[in-house]
């Protein structure tokens, strides 16, 4: 019984940024969980090697180049995927831009945008395409990936915390929008050791920094991120929507 709570056979995913991190362990233990995987992120050929572990996993797995921050881009992509599989029963905005710099004036107008429209213009854009859909096809379930940068911003990611800030709002009024048939949730994820967070996660400082501050003494591994989404997008959460989860290890 509480195995079948979680159980996502026959299930079409959609994960943006699914190509690595997160996004990666959250298209395997779908797999693993009975789902088949749409991937998409800006690197093909990444797409196309996570799509082939989907594969070795015995699902069906579909890949499309696309960056989020562009809605012409979404648009091409929901209409491949659904060209491909005919529906999409979960949706994991995951793609995100961290760019740390020195301080609001050496920010450019550029950099700003760009942080914007890949956190949460896309989001908000893809969203809207897809969840509209799955109410009309009698429901599924939106995960949002936010930051725990969203409520303790620090000055050198403050647009990319700003987004996410957004993000956090967006995943309740979305929930309220496209509610009762399609859940919209959000995974408020803490440092994580994926490839873009190498150059610190492993670092001395932040390792000590962690043990010190940390309940849990350490930063994530991407597969830790997999059971939160797990309970969103299955039958676990039906009475569960509107809702941000800390995943963090117990950042204070």
């Amino acid at each position: 019984m509480t195995n079948d709570l979680f159980d996502l056979t026959g299930k079409i995913a959609l994960i943006t940024g699914g190509s690595r991190g997160l996004g990666r362990a959250m298209a395997l233990g779908f797999a693993k969980a009975g789902a088949n995987v749409a991937i998409t992120s800006r690197d093909i050929e990444s797409c196309n090697a996570t799509a082939d572990e989907v594969r070795a996993l015995g699902r069906e797995a579909f890949s499309h180049a696309c960056h989020v921050g562009y809605w012409d881009q979404i648009d091409d992509l929901v209409g491949a995927v659904y060209a491909h599989f005919g529906r999409v029963d979960i949706l994991v905005n995951n793609a995100g831009l961290s760019p740390v710099v020195g301080s609001s004036i050496e920010t450019s107008e550029e950099l700003y945008d760009k942080v914007f429209a890949v956190n949460l213009k896309g989001p908000f854009r893809l969203t809207s395409q897809v969840a509209s859909r799955m109410k009309a096809d009698g429901g599924g379930s939106v995960i949002n990936i936010s930051s725990t940068g969203s409520i303790r911003p620090s000055p050198e990611i403050a647009p990319y915390a700003a987004a996410k800030a957004g993000l956090n709002t967006l995943t309740v009024a979305m929930a309220h929008e496209y509610g009762p048939t399609v859940r919209v949730n959000c995974i408020m994820a803490g440092p994580f050791h994926t490839d873009i967070s190498k150059s610190w996660s492993r670092s001395e400082g932040f390792t000590n920094h962690a043990k010190r501050t940390f309940a849990l003494g350490r930063a994530g591994e991407p597969e830790e991120v997999v059971g939160t989404a797990l309970y969103f997008a299955s039958n676990a959460s039906s009475f569960t929507s509107g809702a941000i989860i800390r995943v963090d290890g117990g950042l204070p």
